[in-house]
């Protein structure tokens, strides 16, 4: 199993998370759409920022040629101030490992960097994001790319390939697997972890696992320019 690299946490901008609380998103006079934050810390562009205990910032390598992007984060992300480190965070690592691409190696980020949820008794239950939050938060994946310039993205689900590709049209089910290029940019899709875990069936979850594996062995070989030179252009 590859090792973590050992990085220092932001402090959470709030202490603990209360038991029962209101769901994040809903209140959209909390957003400041227009604002251009320094940092996440200062980030109101949407109203998610209300009810996550802190952002989570992407982590890896100043400048990586493989970059990951996840959706948001999860519970766990959300209070450790880190993505992937949950119990999809360990079926990444496993998938990473298999297609022989060391995690310390990619720049690993989500498509909007703070929780949204809904109760459900005292836990808190993943929510997926609106479109005008994935374009809210597109303000940091831009800053994200611009540092560190990835030669292919792996989009890990619909809503991080809606975020690369900048369209709320597109359809992971038909672009699964096939990279499509953006500007100088490669985006492979596929499925996320957590999609994997919430399969039906074993058979399910081995076909969804096996297709996250192929992503990133496809990823491996764009990055070491070993690609087969067939990426389409978005919109071709």
């Amino acid at each position: 199993m590859t090792t973590r690299p050992k990085e220092e946490k932001p402090a959470p901008s709030r202490a603990a998370v209360p038991a029962r609380a209101k769901p994040a998103g809903g209140d959209d006079s909390l957003a400041q759409p227009a604002q251009q934050p320094r940092t996440l810390e200062e980030c109101r562009r949407c109203a998610l920022w209300h009810d996550a205990t802190q952002p989570v910032p992407g982590r890896g390598p100043k400048r990586a040629a493989i970059l990951l992007v996840g959706e948001q984060p999860g519970d766990q992300e959300d209070k450790a101030g880190e993505p992937f480190v949950g119990p999809a965070g360990n079926l990444l690592d496993r998938a990473l490992d298999e297609a022989r691409v060391r995690r310390d190696d990619v720049f690993i980020t989500n498509a909007v960097k703070h929780f949204k949820w809904f109760p459900r008794g005292k836990r808190r239950m993943h929510k997926t994001p609106a479109q005008r939050e994935v374009q809210a938060c597109h303000y940091w994946l831009e800053k994200e790319l611009a540092s560190v310039r990835p030669r292919v993205a792996v989009a890990l689900g619909a809503t991080a390939l809606r975020a690369l590709m900048q369209r709320a049209d597109v359809r992971l089910t038909a672009m699964l697997g096939q990279p499509v290029r953006i500007g100088d940019l490669t985006v492979v899709p596929t499925y996320h972890p957590s999609f994997i875990l919430r399969a039906p069936d074993p058979r399910s979850r081995e076909m969804a696992y096996a297709a996250l594996v192929q992503a990133l062995q496809r990823a491996g070989r764009i990055a070491s320019d070993a690609g087969d030179g067939q990426t389409p252009a978005a919109g071709a």
